[in-house]
């Protein structure tokens, strides 16, 4: 544990909503919210606002429990030395209260409001990602965010569980979009910053196997994230629009995708402008394939 991190002062409310990653949070709520529109049958606004809510505050907490854990890595990151608990704002032992009270709170609000399975996928998601994720991978493998990847993929799940209090095709083929889209779009990051997970010593795949592996696994992943991504269409799960923008959004996905895969090491000093358009795309990309199948459910009879 580093000085930076065991000096503290007191947090205010701007600390404790950072260690909910609030950036992350948006698409995880995002894409909640369209696994819960997509569903065949609706949900009372209320209820549906608390859903979404319970969906949020548990990625909240999954947020405030992983920088809880990884105060130290953080200390040595440029891009997260400025957390609360790295830059001493806040004692590891109010992050550790806040982010089990949020989670306790988030399960049991969906599970008496909502549904079982709803409060069940989502305790699911979060053990996942401080368990198996932050605690067993993340220091361990360099496979860390192949398998992590599962904890940020669960939220179509649950949205769609809490509208139909069960388990169908079209949430699982989003869950496994959401799965296979998360190595090419987490590796492209890794690549610029790479530097960065090396000072913090944390097994990234471009620290362990170097960029020209790194590439092509990007490449490979996106093979089966684009079969994902388009099934929906095909078997009848969704209609034109979500067809039509889905394959032309994944042809992009491929192109880029295909650019960093095929690129030599770069050079020192190289600014990594492909791997950066990759990596903004491949946010936009998510919330656009997901958006399209909320406006192919509600728009075409």
């Amino acid at each position: 544990m580093t000085t930076a991190v065991s000096l503290t002062m007191p947090a205010d409310w701007r600390d404790f909503l950072a260690l909910t990653k609030p950036r992350v949070m948006t698409l995880v709520v995002f894409t909640g919210l369209c696994g819960m529109l997509a569903a065949p049958v609706g949900i009372h606004p209320v209820l549906g606002f608390t859903a979404i809510l319970c969906i949020a505050l548990g990625a909240g907490a999954a947020g405030a429990l992983n920088q809880w854990y990884e105060a130290d890595l953080d200390a040595h990151m440029k891009r997260t030395r400025g957390r609360p608990l790295p830059a001493g704002r806040m004692d590891r032992q109010s992050a550790l209260h806040f982010g089990v009270g949020l989670a306790v709170f988030s399960v049991a609000l969906m599970g008496l409001a909502i549904n079982l399975a709803a409060a069940a996928i989502l305790t699911v998601s979060i053990l996942f990602y401080v368990l198996i994720y932050t605690v067993w991978l993340k220091r361990r493998t360099p496979q860390n965010i192949v398998i992590g990847g599962a904890a940020g993929a669960f939220p179509p799940l649950i949205g769609w569980a809490a509208a139909t209090g069960e388990i169908a095709l079209l949430p699982l083929l989003l869950f496994s979009l959401v799965f296979l889209w998360t190595p090419p779009h987490f590796w492209a990051l890794a690549l610029f910053v790479r530097m960065d997970y090396a000072a913090a010593g944390v097994p990234m795949l471009p620290v362990v196997a170097g960029e020209r592996t790194t590439r092509t696994q990007i490449g490979l992943y996106t093979i089966p994230m684009a079969l994902a991504a388009i099934a929906p269409w095909p078997l009848g799960l969704a209609g034109a629009i979500y067809g039509v923008v889905s394959v032309a959004m994944t042809a992009v996905f491929g192109w880029f995708a295909l650019g960093v895969a095929l690129r030599t090491t770069a050079p020192e000093g190289d600014t990594m402008q492909p791997e950066k358009r990759l990596f903004g795309y491949s946010i936009l990309y998510l919330f656009v394939v997901f958006g399209a199948l909320v406006a192919d459910r509600w728009l075409l009879p």
